[in-house]
C-alpha cells in the first residue's frame, strides 16, 4: 500500500466517522496510537471536516452577529491548529528520510509532502461533499448533471495528486529531492506581530 492509498483510506474513515452524528460539537474519537502518522492523518482530516462544516454555517445569511464572530475565532484557532498538525506530519518524513543523502544536483519541491497531503485531506472532503450533491432528491437533473461532472473532475484530481505525492517522497527517499521545511510563521495569531493584538495589550 502507498502512503496515499493509507492516507485516503484514513481520510476517508474519518469523514465518515464525523458524519455519523454530523455535527461541529461532536468529540473526536481517533482509533488510532497517538504518536503515529495515522493518529495525526486522522486528525488532520477531522480538523478539515469540522472546519469545512463551520464554514457552512458561518455563511448564513441569518446568522446572527455574536454568533458570527464566535465562529470566526473558532474557524481561526482551527487554522492555527490545522496548520500546527501539517508541521507535525512535515517533523514525521525529516525523521523518515533523516539518513538519505541527497545526489548531487538533487532539487527542491515547491511544497512539502505534508502541504501536498493537507491538499489531498481537502480533495477528500470535496468528493464526499460532491458525491452528496449528486444524490439529492430534492434538487434538478441538471444541478445533479453538473455535480456530477464536477465529481469526476475531482476524482481525477484525487489519482492525480496521489501519484504525484507517491513520486515525491519515491523522489526524497532516493536522493533525487530533498525537503526543506518553512515554519508558516502566521503573524495575526501572534500577539507579538499582529500590530491590532500589540498596540492594545
Amino acid at each position: 500500500m502507498t502512503f496515499t492509498e493509507k492516507a485516503n483510506k484514513i481520510f476517508n474513515q474519518a469523514i465518515r466517522d464525523y458524519h455519523l452524528k454530523d455535527d461541529v460539537d461532536t468529540p473526536i474519537n481517533n482509533p488510532y496510537e497517538r504518536d503515529t502518522i495515522e493518529y495525526s492523518l486522522y486528525l488532520k482530516c477531522w480538523i478539515d471536516t469540522v472546519q469545512w462544516h463551520l464554514e457552512d454555517i458561518i455563511r448564513d445569511p441569518h446568522i446572527n452577529p455574536t454568533e458570527a464572530l464566535g465562529l470566526k475565532r473558532r474557524i481561526d484557532r482551527s487554522n492555527q491548529d490545522r496548520t500546527d498538525l501539517v508541521e507535525e506530519v512535515d517533523t514525521y518524513f525529516r525523521k523518515v528520510y533523516a539518513d538519505v543523502k541527497p545526489q548531487a544536483g538533487a532539487r527542491l519541491n515547491t511544497e512539502s509532502p505534508a502541504w501536498a497531503i493537507d491538499r489531498l485531506s481537502i480533495l477528500a472532503l470535496k468528493i464526499w461533499h460532491m458525491k452528496e450533491q449528486t444524490e439529492r432528491k430534492d434538487a434538478d437533473a441538471e444541478h445533479i448533471q453538473k455535480c456530477q461532472g464536477k465529481l469526476g473532475v475531482l476524482l481525477e484530481q484525487q489519482v492525480d495528486l496521489s501519484t504525484a505525492i507517491d513520486q515525491l517522497l519515491e523522489d526524497i527517499e532516493a536522493g533525487r529531492k530533498y525537503m526543506k521545511v518553512y515554519r508558516q510563521m502566521k503573524m495575526y495569531n501572534d500577539p507579538a506581530t499582529n500590530p491590532v493584538l500589540y498596540k492594545n495589550s
